[in-house]
């Protein structure tokens, strides 16, 4: 017979994590809306421009929350066993290792800007709008690798507060500048995409000087001190974290890549597809920061019960949470779907063809999202958790690069498919995975030990 979990507490600390988190991230995708959003008042080649630069902080983001995943496993597990010591070397080696990728590819589009952007789309007009936008923001991504590793070390102890309340200051600062910036307000000068650059630079540092003082100050749970930063890395352990954490990274890499190479895809399909693929994304990933959340609190949850030695927990909280996770994607989906009309009325400024191509475009991501909401907190959540990093990895190699790109390239150019076949091609191992993962969940063989 099987079993589901009953305790009420369970279920308090599971929403409690994931709406906290989900607070957050909807805030800070918020940041990217509000720049989609002023900037599409403004004019769509500011607009579309911008989300091409929005593609690399995607990629950015996706690289710098695998290498901070990856430590989240041995922290949350030190915390369910009481190991500070451990805990503040884990913080420790997540920051470095995130300041590192995050200056990687910072110097790359110093290097480089246009050649990067012209790879995702041929609109010169595009390219142009979005580098003058990457020529500011690029300074921001080391700043975010620092908040981005703090905030993960702190979901990691239960302390999810600290992520909510310092996004709300991020968006604040935000909007206000982005409406005095972009549009020349209050006797500010008119700088379009590169005033929504500056405004997000000043609200990131602001976020991360705030992140720094509260973890290095304030915390009571990582007791984190600026001397813990000049501590010798633990090499057994560093290690053990390459073991465990490099497929959680090269997992991000792989698939960050595969959305870039998705992006240019459409980006090389017109400029409507261009347009209609900025929108329906960043409202996709608006609308599915509960999923997202809700793998994270996943991770969060299995690793502290096996830290604690109640692995008998394992089974109970690995259903429950599939019937959660479904739950999330049919309301989620249902959401998508009543509200993508009402949504493209704050874009009064895309071409008709666009915003049809857009409305098609999420009507297909109302149906795969609740694959999303299923097979991905499944595998990065429960699953990773458990310590079996290196499945996810195995997963996405063979699904994206063996299945999906090559489909939709042969669709897209050789084919001469429309956008929305495409985009449906790109989005369909969404629902493929599912059986993955329920196949792997259920099998239970993905709980592993990690040293600490």
């Amino acid at each position: 017979m099987m079993k589901f979990m009953k305790d009420r507490s369970f279920y308090k600390l599971f929403f409690t994590l994931t709406f906290t988190i989900a607070l957050r991230n909807v805030i800070v995708f918020t940041v990217n809306l509000a720049d989609n959003i002023m900037l599409g008042s403004y004019a769509e080649s500011a607009m579309s421009g911008v989300a091409l630069v929005n593609q690399i902080q995607f990629l950015l983001q996706l690289l710098v929350t695998g290498v901070c995943e990856g430590a989240q496993i041995f922290i949350s597990r030190a915390w369910g066993a009481g190991d500070n010591a451990t805990i503040k070397k884990m913080v420790n080696m997540a920051l470095r290792c995130a300041v590192t990728v995050a200056s990687v590819v910072m110097l790359i589009v110093l290097i480089a800007p246009e050649g990067v952007l012209g790879l995702l789309a041929d609109s010169k007009e595009f390219v142009s709008e979005g580098a003058s936008y990457l020529r500011i923001i690029r300074f921001s991504y080391p700043i975010f690798a620092v908040t981005t590793a703090l905030i993960v070390a702190n979901n990691s102890v239960e302390n999810v507060r600290l992520g909510f309340i310092t996004s709300i200051g991020t968006l604040a600062v935000n909007m206000c500048l982005n409406y005095c910036l972009i549009f020349g307000n209050f006797g500010f000068p008119e700088m379009g995409a590169r005033g929504a650059a500056v405004a997000t630079l000043t609200a990131r540092c602001i976020e991360c000087i705030a992140v720094v003082i509260y973890t290095f100050r304030i915390d009571k749970k990582i007791s984190m001190k600026f001397r813990d930063l000049r501590a010798k890395i633990d090499m057994s352990l560093f290690r053990d974290y390459l073991r465990k954490g490099f497929p959680v990274f090269f997992s991000a890499l792989i698939w960050g890549v595969a959305m870039t190479i998705q992006l240019a895809i459409l980006g090389h399909m017109g400029d409507s597809a261009v347009t209609a693929n900025s929108i329906s994304n960043t409202l996709f990933q608006i609308i599915t920061v509960v999923t997202y959340a809700s793998a994270s609190c996943a991770a969060v949850m299995i690793s502290k019960v096996i830290g604690e030695g109640r692995e008998e927990l394992v089974k109970p909280y690995a259903r429950t949470f599939q019937l959660l996770f479904l739950c999330i994607g049919v309301i989620t989906a249902t959401l998508l779907f009543i509200f993508k009309d009402v949504i493209l009325l704050a874009y009064d400024d895309i071409s008709p063809e666009s915003r049809a191509m857009a409305l098609r475009f999420m009507s297909i991501l109302s149906v795969t999202v609740i694959g999303t909401s299923y097979q991905m907190p499944c595998h990065t959540g429960v699953v990773r958790g458990g310590g079996d990093t290196s499945f996810v990895f195995k997963v996405d190699s063979i699904f994206m690069w063996g299945i999906i790109l090559p489909s939709a390239l042969i669709s897209a150019f050789v084919l001469k498919w429309p956008p929305d076949v495409v985009f449906f091609i790109l989005k369909c191992d969404q629902l493929i995975k599912c059986v993955v993962a329920f196949i792997k969940v259920n099998s239970f063989n993905w709980v592993k030990k990690v040293k600490s």
